[in-house]
Parts: structure tokens; sequence; C-alpha cells
């Protein structure tokens, strides 16, 4: 079947979830999951395959092995396709509504090493300056994680000094889960992100690649 948007049973699971995030509660909704969230947005990916690529959908479950917060589920489903590792397109739904976004969410250090000469660079740099800048024009958020003061070596002066301060940049736009989330609306404005991303994807995936460090 095709993609039809996400029903309100998504959203109110997901609002469960967030009060009650244990094991029982989602066995107990688990025909929720199923039915009004995995299956939608593996038909969203469906969807979106033939111009952007096959995206993979995420696990619900929490890796709490290293963490403090042992919640054993994520209170999101997403799902992410990659041009490069770690790099490339993503989209997710939660009890919050839905959220697009595309680019690099984590580095690895030979990664922010290549991003920070790309962005010095002014034949690199300068392109990279116009996308962020007209990704922010047409409203699209541009975040990630960045250093509170500049990169050591780098100039106070440095005409992209905000920019440098970025160990990972990505750009999104979220919405609330208002009627239009639960028609085929969804698959328009999602394209309509990803291809307004798609330039910022390609800057990254062209100067900073998959990281080349071993894996531990």
């Amino acid at each position: 079947m095709g993609f039809t948007g996400f029903p309100d049973e998504a959203f109110i699971f997901y609002e469960g979830l967030e009060a009650d995030n244990s094991k029982a509660y989602f066995t107990r909704h688990r025909h929720l999951y199923d039915d009004a969230v995995r299956a939608p947005m593996l038909a969203l990916a469906a969807e979106l395959g033939p111009e952007f690529g096959e995206a993979q959908l995420f696990r619900p479950y929490r890796d709490v092995r290293f963490a403090r917060d042992k919640s054993p589920y994520k209170d999101h489903q997403g799902a992410f396709l990659d041009v490069e590792p770690g790099i490339g397109f993503y989209v997710e739904i939660s009890a919050a509504g839905l959220f697009m976004a595309g680019g690099i969410y984590t580095q690895a250090t030979d990664q922010v090493a290549r991003y920070r000469e790309a962005v010095s660079e002014d034949l690199s740099g300068k392109p990279l300056d116009t996308l962020v800048t007209g990704l922010r024009a047409a409203g699209y958020t541009i975040a990630g994680d960045r250093l509170k003061t500049r990169p050591r070596g780098v100039s106070p002066d440095h005409p992209r000094l905000d920019l440098l301060r970025h160990r990972s940049l990505y750009a999104g736009q979220r919405f609330e889960p208002e009627p239009w989330v639960h028609t085929p609306e969804v698959l328009d404005r999602v394209q309509t992100a990803w291809r307004a991303f798609g330039p910022l994807v390609e800057w990254l995936a062209t100067h900073v690649r998959g990281s080349e460090l071993p894996r531990r």
C-alpha cells in the first residue's frame, strides 16, 4: 500500500510511551507501534526511494549499556538515508510531530579535521556559507554540536568563524502534529525539505566523507 499519512494513533502511542517507557507498555501497545508507526514509516520510505534512495528505519530499542537513562525505548521513530556513512537525510515522528533533517549529526575526529579545513578554504568554505545562509532564509533551522569558543588556531576575525565552531552540521524543519500529518501531504513536505537539504548533504559528502578511522 502507498503512504497515506501517519494516523493519530501514532502520536497517541508516543504520548503514552513518554509517560510510561516500560516493556509492559510497549508490549501492550505493540500493535499500535506496528500499524500506526512502523508501517506508515516504511511506506513513506518506499515512496521516497525512487528519488533519494533506500532509507533504513532505526530500531525502537535504545542502547542503554553506557547510558545514564535506562529507558528501554526511543521516544521517536526515525529513518535515515545515508549518502556517505553518517551523512544524509533523516525523517522522524514523535509525540512532538514530524521532523526532517539533512547533514551530519556526529563527526569523528578525522571528519572534524576535514570539515574545518574545507570551511577555512575560500574555494570550498564560501559555497557552504552561501548554502547555510540560503537555508536559513528559507526558514530552515541550522543546528549541530558547536564549540562555545573558536577552534584552536583559528583567527577571531575569520569570516566563517560561526561555521568553524561546528563539530557537526545539519539543517532541519519541525512540524507539530497538525491535521495534514495524517495525509499524504507528509510525502510532499519531506520531499521539499530533502531537496532543499540536498546541496548541504552533497557538500558534506564531498568534503567531509565518512570516517576513515578504524571502528572500536
